[in-house]
């Protein structure tokens, strides 16, 4: 027999072939997926396993979207009106801060550049002081009437004004005595050294600090002229003083003026009120009757940084248009009762008592801004007030600090009112806040206010044994009875227009 060796290449076997076919057979036999037994199988399994990943994958895309909402609805919360959903936005928190790296937080203007003069040294000061039109002589009442002093005999600051008095007030006329504080013997005596030094000054930078709530914050960007032109004038209480010498570096004179810096303090002995706050509006409101012989001041509050030359600021505010008295629009609010129901909501006072005082003005016509009214808001932002101290300007911050003093000590809440009652003879110019939160740094305060008239929800804890939270030196107008009757009134609607409000 030939061999396998002997036989031509194509008579030899396909073993290759030969084990092809074998292994296909034995597959089949041992069920190999695609077996003819299998084919039908296949397809269910590839559904299977394609569902699992569809289902998966549409699975994450809805979670994906979720978290997306989520996120969405962090940042529309923050912007709600609603006060639930404003309450539960953190902007500290990771989330928010998130957000906001990423651009998707709205922006508030918060901050634009003032369209100030170039160069303090160019700026062109008015001769002599604005004409007066509507008020010649404006003279203050400086001791209580004797029919209203009989129930006690210590004067009071702001005097016992009676509602006829005040509704007086109002009435303008060329020739005017109306209640202004400083009622004699009633507090907040200035010392003669500070008297003396105070009638040089023409030209103002005033701020304030009581209850030690902060330290003297020195300003920076002022011109060698500005330092010549203005005094910086911060007035003081005993406690405040005795809190920046313990915690500043303090410098005394030759004549025995006291500084921090640049500031000169100015001490003004026995506090006329127990409210500190209340205290605070004295040189804030009353800077014409502090310093009688200004005429142009800028007041700034205690916890602020003034980092734009004052010069600059009168010439922006004032001159450049022709005006005399400037302020600040409010970040959130234009009518008082949103105000109000801010300051209940943070507890900046006795709710019933904001409440009380806002009835007044309801009563008494006020009414919820709009844009007829013709000024851009009813509510300042009072941190920063720039005035010349025309006649007219300094009866309206009489009839300002009389409101303050018979009420709460919530200048926002008077300001607008006072306007109103006065009918257009007072004309300001109310600048836009993103200008006023370019003006200066804000530093916090040192510690936080904290009074127990701030808790108080109801007036009958006024009575009985919670009867010394009513304050003896101010506010008299909340307890004297009202010529009105109050009962009827009912205050407007408040929609919050943002978590800050």
């Amino acid at each position: 027999m030939e061999s396998d060796f002997q036989r031509p290449a194509s008579l030899r076997p396909n073993r290759r072939a030969d084990r092809a076919n074998q292994n296909s057979h034995t597959r089949e036999v041992e069920g190999f997926p695609f077996s003819p037994e299998k084919l039908q199988v296949y397809p269910v399994k590839m559904l299977c396993r394609m569902g699992i990943i569809r289902l998966v994958f549409v699975a994450g895309i809805i979670w994906m979207m979720l978290i997306l909402c989520a996120l969405l609805f962090h940042v529309w919360s923050c912007q709600s009106s609603f006060a639930f959903f404003s309450a539960i936005c953190n902007r500290q928190s990771k989330v928010f801060l998130m957000l906001d790296t990423m651009g998707l937080v709205p922006k508030a203007q918060h901050r634009c550049s003032i369209p100030l003069a170039y160069n303090p040294d160019r700026v062109s000061i008015p001769k002599g002081m604005t004409p007066e039109d509507v008020v010649r002589d404006l003279s203050f009442v400086m001791e209580d009437d004797p029919l209203n002093n009989t129930s006690q005999s210590t004067p009071l600051f702001g005097g016992r004004q009676t509602w006829k008095q005040r509704e007086e007030s109002f009435k303008l006329e060329p020739s005017m005595k109306v209640h202004c504080g400083f009622i004699r013997n009633g507090g907040a005596e200035m010392d003669p050294i500070d008297i003396e030094y105070v009638k040089k000054c023409r030209f103002v930078v005033a701020s304030g600090i009581f209850d030690g709530y902060d330290l003297p914050h020195q300003p920076s960007n002022i011109s060698p002229r500005s330092k010549k032109l203005f005094c910086f004038l911060m007035v003081v209480d005993e406690e405040s003083l005795s809190f920046i010498k313990s915690n500043t570096t303090v410098s005394e004179d030759d004549d025995g003026g006291i500084w921090v810096g640049i500031w000169r303090l100015i001490l003004l002995k026995n506090s006329p009120y127990d409210e500190p706050r209340r205290n605070g509006k004295v040189p804030k409101i009353l800077t014409h009757r502090l310093f009688p012989q200004t005429q142009y001041s800028i007041w700034i509050d205690g916890k602020m940084e003034l980092i734009v030359d004052p010069l600059l600021i009168l010439e922006r505010y004032l001159w450049r248009e022709k005006n005399t008295f400037a302020i600040a629009q409010h970040k959130h609010h234009r009518s008082i009762y949103e105000e109000a129901d801010a300051n209940k909501r943070r507890k900046r006072y006795a709710r019933p008592l904001i409440d009380l005082h806002m009835k007044i003005y309801k009563y008494e016509g006020m009414e919820p801004w709009n844009s007829m009214k013709g000024n851009p808001s009813d509510v300042p932002e009072g941190a920063i007030i720039i005035r010349e101290h025309t006649h007219i300007n300094n009866l309206f911050c009489c009839l300002w600090f009389n409101e303050v003093n018979l009420f709460t000590p919530r200048d926002q809440l008077s300001f607008g009112y006072v306007v109103y009652r006065l009918g257009g003879s007072f004309k300001f110019f109310m600048f836009p806040n993103c200008e006023y939160n370019s003006i200066f740094v804000l530093h916090p305060h040192t510690r936080e206010h904290s009074s127990k008239i701030e808790w108080v929800k109801n007036l009958s804890e006024f009575e009985g044994k919670g009867s010394s939270l009513k304050e003896s030196r101010g506010g008299l107008g909340l307890w004297t009875p009202y010529p009105g009757n109050l009962k009827t009134v009912v205050l407007p609607p408040v929609a919050r227009t943002s978590k800050a409000g």
